[in-house]
């Protein structure tokens, strides 16, 4: 099976730049969106074939994510259950007979970490509930999580010591999720590899490949062996974020 996952910083914005033609060529079994920016009927995007499932966050022009999905799925959740975090549409999980797939955007702790300690308690709840499902069945989780879990994941990390996405706090907590019975896909096939997934759409950032890696694919690490193949898409231009990918083998 085949999952894409795509920060498209504004869905109606990048479909002007070439979305279509990026999902159909795709062929992905399940393509995920983290930041679609728009609420209900704001868009009629036609993709034969996928069911689809949105969640808006309540404020309108902001975050939200998507799911477009080949296979049924035996039932739809949106967010976390928790009142606290789910007015901003940043969770989608699809149950399968024999595993759960969700995509989150994970939110950003943003300027003078104006946001971390709410950041903070968001992990907390993020990571009981991956866990909670992991203890039933299989889980694959993607999306934005607006975090650079090693210094190997961004092009300064020095410089980038206390910024939002790379405080200690922001990557311990990944490292306490993946310590949880995770695997960082990527990583996993690719240790060394140095290759990011978002830049900055200041300094020319992206021209000088200035980068982060923050967009994700964890499976968890029953799944690990089954893991063929996990690509960035550096060449998929039409947001500040690039295209990731996950490949299982085998029937889930």
């Amino acid at each position: 099976m085949r999952f894409i996952s795509w920060n498209v910083n504004g869905i109606r914005a990048c479909v002007q730049k070439g979305f279509t033609d990026y999902f159909q060529q795709s062929d992905a079994d399940i393509f995920c969106l983290q930041e679609t920016k728009l609420q209900a009927g704001q868009i009629d995007l036609q993709t034969d074939g996928y069911e689809q499932f949105w969640n808006y966050a309540e404020k309108k022009g902001y975050s939200g994510t998507a799911v477009f999905t080949r296979r049924t799925p035996l039932s739809v959740a949106y967010g976390l259950g928790i009142e606290e975090h789910d007015h901003e549409g940043r969770v989608i999980t699809l149950e399968y007979p024999d595993f759960y797939f969700i995509t989150v955007y994970t939110p950003n702790s943003q300027d003078q970490l104006k946001r971390l300690e709410y950041r903070m308690k968001w992990e907390e709840a993020f990571r009981t509930y991956l866990t909670e499902l992991n203890q039933k069945k299989g889980v694959i989780v993607c999306g934005d999580m607006n975090v650079a879990h090693e210094e190997i994941d961004l092009k300064n990390p020095k410089t980038n010591r206390r910024n939002a996405g790379f405080t200690d706090e922001e990557r311990g907590k990944m490292s306490e999720l993946l310590e949880a019975g995770f695997t960082d896909s990527y990583r996993y096939l690719y240790p060394d590899k140095i290759e990011y997934s978002w830049w900055s759409y200041r300094f020319r950032a992206r021209e000088k490949n200035a980068g982060w890696r923050i967009d994700y694919f964890l499976v968890s690490n029953d799944l690990q062996d089954r893991i063929q193949e996990a690509r960035i898409h550096t060449d998929i231009m039409g947001s500040d974020h690039c295209p990731v990918e996950l490949e299982i083998g085998g029937d889930l």
